[in-house]
């Protein structure tokens, strides 16, 4: 079994971030680009040959970090185990991630329909969350810090492609996210990106690049907005 070619990151690195130049270039926007050509009536070409060829794509050089019949049991026991188990029983759920490898703290929570694509490859810190229908992507190490929140919804994804590349040529990096981080619903996370400690990301949020401790961001592409300010406990 082999894993889906198709990518989950449309991005070409971790860091890039199609913006309009200060300067007026608006050669890297796309979305610039498609109003003048509007503006001219025209419509983009749907017809023109393919720049990749999917018939040479080869992944033969990608670690899953584990033998093909570890990787099918997981899947299976994931499939069945997982959303069948209630919804309070945190422990059964963490346990299967240990024993597939996962570094899993004390006191986590992981809801029934979390899913994690390679678990030996995930690290979780003491007390943190994971929501329903979280995606740990983990072709390469995700890694959270503790007392952090993962809501529903999110999508960590640590492979993309390499869009210049005729044979389409798999890429993968690592995800990192601090300690008392919270992504909140629906973000999505390229690889190769650090979330800072204490760091807010917005709903719905694209994060494309490293985003700073305690700053709340949001938007998409994510940008830093504000200081987090927390409240002192009376």
């Amino acid at each position: 079994m082999t894993d889906s070619p198709f990518s989950k990151s449309l991005t070409d690195s971790p860091t890039q971030d199609f913006t309009i130049d200060p300067r007026g270039d608006e050669s890297r926007d796309p979305v610039g680009q498609a109003s003048e050509l509007e503006k001219k009536g025209d419509r983009p070409s749907l017809d023109d040959q393919p720049w990749v060829d999917l018939r040479r794509y080869d992944q033969s050089d990608f670690d899953r970090g584990q033998p093909g019949w570890m990787v099918i049991l997981w899947w299976l026991v994931q499939a069945i185990v997982f959303p069948l188990s209630l919804h309070n029983m945190n422990s059964v759920r963490t346990g299967l991630l240990r024993l597939f490898g996962a570094t899993v703290g004390k006191g986590v929570v992981i809801r029934p329909t979390a899913r994690f694509t390679y678990p030996w490859k995930v690290a979780i810190g003491d007390y943190s969350w994971i929501g329903d229908d979280v995606v740990f992507y983990s072709l390469a190490p995700i890694s959270l810090g503790c007392h952090c929140i993962v809501s529903q919804e999110c999508y960590l994804c640590t492979g993309s492609h390499d869009i210049h590349d005729p044979q389409f040529k798999l890429q993968v990096a690592p995800i990192a996210i601090g300690n008392g981080a919270w992504v909140a619903t629906d973000c999505f996370v390229a690889s190769g990106v650090h979330i800072g400690a204490n760091a807010v990301i917005g709903a719905r949020s694209c994060v494309i690049s490293d985003m700073p401790a305690g700053q709340v961001c949001h938007g998409s592409p994510c940008r830093p907005r504000r200081a987090r300010q927390m409240r002192e406990i009376s």
